[in-house]
C-alpha cells in the first residue's frame, strides 16, 4: 500500500476492500500530527499509564517500547505506541518546556535558536560574529535581606568592562532602623538613587549615563537617619557586556 510523501498517510488503492479502514488510519495520523504538541522530550522510557492520544519525543537512549525511537514522535493510540518519523522542518510545542522546537539535522532544537531569534533570559546575545565576539544585554538580580548596619554590599557585581545603564530597586520588606536609603557604589552612595522609600513596594529605576566600569563593583545600599536593623531590598543591575573574539 502506498503512502503520501511527507506525512506518510496511507492511500486507498483501486478496488481496495474495506476502504474505510485505510481512510480512518489516515485521519488518525492527521489528528496526531496537525498542530503537533508533545508532553515532553526528556523521557527515555514510555510512561506507565498513558492516555489515548498522548504524544512524546523519546530522548536519546530510549528503551522498552520506545527502543530505537530516539527523536521520533511516539503516539499512544488504540492501546499501543506508534512511531511517527519526523521530516526536516516539522515543528512541535513541548508542553513541559512551554517552547516550540523544530526538527533539523536529525534532532529537535528550540525554534528561536534555530531561526536566530532573540531569546529572553538574564543574558541575551543580541549580535554575534563568526569568531565568537558578541554583544549581550544582561540583567542580574539579588535580594538583599536582613539588612543590618550602616551599609550593605551586594554579592552580585557590575562586571569589569560592563557598560551600565542603571540599577533598579524594590523594597520587598519594609526597611527598619533607617528613615530612607541610598543605592550606589563605594564612594558614590546615591549614584543610582537617593532617599529611597523604606516602605514595602517602594521602587526606583536608577538610570545613569550609561557608564563603563573597569573593575568588578558591588552595589551598596546606605542607610539614612540611622543604621539598618531589618528589611529586604531586591536590586537589579542592567548592563551591556561585550565579549572578545574567541579565536
Amino acid at each position: 500500500m502506498a503512502d503520501t510523501t511527507h506525512l506518510g498517510l496511507p492511500l486507498i488503492a483501486a478496488s481496495q476492500a474495506q476502504k474505510h479502514v485505510t481512510h480512518n488510519e489516515a485521519l488518525t495520523i492527521l489528528d496526531q500530527l496537525v498542530q503537533l504538541s508533545v508532553i515532553s522530550r526528556q523521557l527515555t522510557a514510555a510512561p506507565g499509564a498513558p492516555d489515548d492520544g498522548d504524544r512524546y519525543i523519546p530522548a536519546a537512549g530510549s528503551t522498552g517500547a520506545w527502543a530505537g525511537w530516539d527523536f521520533n514522535v511516539a503516539v499512544y493510540t488504540g492501546g499501543a505506541w506508534v512511531k511517527l518519523v519526523p521530516r526536516a522542518g516539522w515543528r512541535a510545542f513541548v508542553a513541559d518546556e512551554a517552547d516550540l522546537v523544530i526538527y533539523v539535522g536529525g534532532a529537535w532544537a528550540p525554534l528561536a535558536s534555530t531561526l536566530g531569534l532573540i531569546q529572553l533570559g538574564p543574558s541575551t546575545v543580541v549580535s554575534q560574529d563568526a569568531a565568537g565576539s558578541r554583544n549581550s544585554m544582561v540583567i542580574e538580580e539579588e535580594l538583599l535581606s536582613g539588612l543590618s548596619g550602616a551599609t550593605v554590599d551586594s554579592s552580585i557585581v557590575i562586571p569589569n568592562r560592563g557598560i551600565v545603564f542603571g540599577v533598579s530597586t524594590r523594597t520587598v520588606t519594609a526597611v527598619t532602623g533607617a528613615t530612607s536609603y541610598d543605592c550606589g557604589i563605594a564612594g558614590e552612595p546615591s549614584k543610582f538613587g537617593g532617599s529611597l522609600s523604606i516602605s514595602a513596594g517602594g521602587t526606583n529605576a536608577g538610570v545613569i549615563g550609561p557608564q563603563a566600569f573597569y573593575a568588578d563593583t558591588p552595589i551598596r545600599l546606605t542607610a539614612n537617619g540611622g543604621n539598618f536593623t531589618g528589611g529586604a531590598v531586591r536590586i537589579a543591575i542592567h548592563y551591556f557586556m561585550p565579549t572578545v573574539p574567541q579565536e
